[in-house]
């Protein structure tokens, strides 16, 4: 017998460039490889994406485009050696129930990855289940990583050739674009979309919120481990562009040309390089351009000035633990010596005082997670909290697995509760000694909450918003809990930080 719901939602939608076919897949209807921009390839590398190229007729919409050019061995991504990558990778993927309203919230994800890795299918970031969990439109998009995307070369244009700034950042603002003008004929409303993302992801979604292009894009934001304060001048960006390219072979002139593999191998040595000589720095990421991105996004964010939509945002207890496994971004005491010369050498003392002076295993692990992680999402969360509804969480549970590695709570381990992914291997790693009957009853309350927001533009009304009098943070654990202005002591001694040097 025919699902009667099934029939009333096409699998051929009409969008501005041409029809695209989709296909049924366990009770989603489901379009893949969509084109959102036109291939960034050849004269178009490193500029900024241009409308999608028209095509005839249907195109078929049933299998995943390619991810961007990335390092082929991730297990965060699934990326291997066959894993298809390809500059021509500005793609999405649209999911909803084949049921429901007919005009559903819209839910767009911004994958992390550091801006070097990950993609809209790569495995930790797929999110079609959210779209079976409750009844919105979810997409997912692919935008350019690594030198491609997050590297200021426009010193290395031309007039006839430029190069742009923060190319990948406008990425993600042509696929809004394209929600805008495309997602009412998949079932979504296109005043009704929260932009969520996780780690770079969710660095995007702040930064998103402090630059007025984004104006009108989005009703609300989600950001999840947003690594803010991460984020470089022109000067700085410019500089480690020229370290680049004074080791390809053939420096400026073969930017264009040189093979993206070779490329992303350069930019993983340079990016080991700096972070060896500035602890916490990441060479890829959004530049402060004074164009796009006219100022520091956390500086913006602090001072109340950023889009006036309300805001879900939050970290995880132990973000560190994955990060001082990683070699490039290890925190060791040396390093934190050479972080704090090139920024406020004044801090040193009194920020090492709450981290037992830097020394030991554990309190490096608590310093890099407050350093990259908490203390700017709490600094954002209280700037914002003055011209929107804002609510801070932290997500603290850790199954036994996780613990007895050494991870807890670890960076990443709630996508697969707000994603509403129940079985996947992740979710079965992480639950091999036990903890799974926990673990999906918190997948149904966190999955709950982002789609209240998404439906709502508020949290649930067990989530009180956050404001600077009583800094209330919902605490997603075996057993839920609100803490008042957490850390307090804490939080004052990162006041004399500031991230720019």
């Amino acid at each position: 017998m025919r699902d009667a719901d099934a029939d009333a939602v096409p699998t051929v939608v009409a969008t501005t460039a041409g029809r695209v076919r989709g296909g049924r897949e366990a009770g989603l209807t489901v379009w893949r490889g969509v084109p959102y921009a036109a291939p960034p390839v050849g004269r178009l590398r490193f500029r900024a994406p241009r409308p999608p190229v028209p095509w005839p007729g249907v195109r078929d919409a049933t299998t995943d485009g390619p991810l961007p050019p990335q390092p082929r061995s991730s297990t965060l991504t699934g990326a291997g050696l066959r894993t298809p990558m390809a500059e021509d990778s500005l793609t999405l993927t649209v999911a909803r129930r084949t049921g429901g309203a007919p005009r559903k919230p819209v839910m767009v994800f911004v994958y992390g990855g550091a801006f070097g890795i990950g993609g809209a299918t790569a495995g930790a970031y797929r999110g079609e289940t959210l779209a079976a969990a409750g009844d919105v439109v979810f997409v997912g998009f692919n935008y350019r990583v690594g030198a491609l995307g997050w590297l200021d070369l426009s010193a290395y244009g031309t007039p006839d050739e430029p190069i742009e700034t923060n190319v990948g950042l406008r990425d993600q603002l042509a696929a809004l674009e394209w929600v805008r003008d495309n997602i009412a004929a998949f079932g979504g409303d296109p005043d009704d979309v929260t932009l969520f993302g996780e780690s770079a992801g969710g660095t995007s979604v702040l930064t998103l919120l402090a630059v007025p292009a984004a104006r009108g894009l989005f009703a609300r934001a989600i950001a999840e481990s947003p690594a803010i304060g991460s984020i470089h001048g022109s000067e700085r960006s410019a500089g480690w562009a020229a370290e680049l390219v004074e080791a390809l072979p053939g420096g400026a002139a073969a930017l264009r040309t040189i093979d993206p593999d070779d490329l992303v191998a350069a930019t993983n040595r340079l990016d080991l390089a700096v972070s060896d000589r500035l602890p916490a720095a990441r060479v890829l990421g959004p530049v402060v351009d004074g164009d796009l991105v006219p100022d520091y996004p956390l500086d913006v964010l602090r001072r109340g000035e950023g889009l006036p939509v309300p805001l879900v945002v939050g970290t995880n207890a132990d973000e560190g633990t994955l990060f001082q496994r990683m070699r490039g971004l290890r925190a060791t005491p040396g390093r934190m010596d050479r972080l704090f010369d090139a920024t406020v050498p004044d801090a040193k003392a009194g920020l090492l005082a709450e981290y037992g002076g830097g020394r030991g295993a554990r309190a490096l692990e608590r310093f890099v997670t407050d350093l990259m992680f908490w203390n700017p999402a709490v600094e954002a969360a209280a700037g914002h909290a003055a011209v929107a509804p804002t609510w801070m969480y932290r997500f603290d549970f850790a199954p036994p697995a996780m613990r007895a590695v050494g991870l807890g709570a670890a960076h990443g381990s709630e996508l697969d509760h707000v994603l509403a992914r129940r079985g996947g291997p992740t979710r079965r790693l992480a639950t091999l000694l036990g903890g799974d009957r926990a673990a999906r009853a918190l997948t149904g309350r966190m999955s709950g909450a982002w789609l209240d927001f998404a439906r709502t533009g508020a949290a649930p009304a067990w989530w009180p918003r956050f404001d600077e009098a009583t800094r209330a943070t919902w605490v997603f654990d075996r057993h839920d809990r609100l803490e008042q202005d957490p850390r307090e002591r804490v939080r004052a001694a990162w006041r004399a930080w500031h991230p720019y040097g």
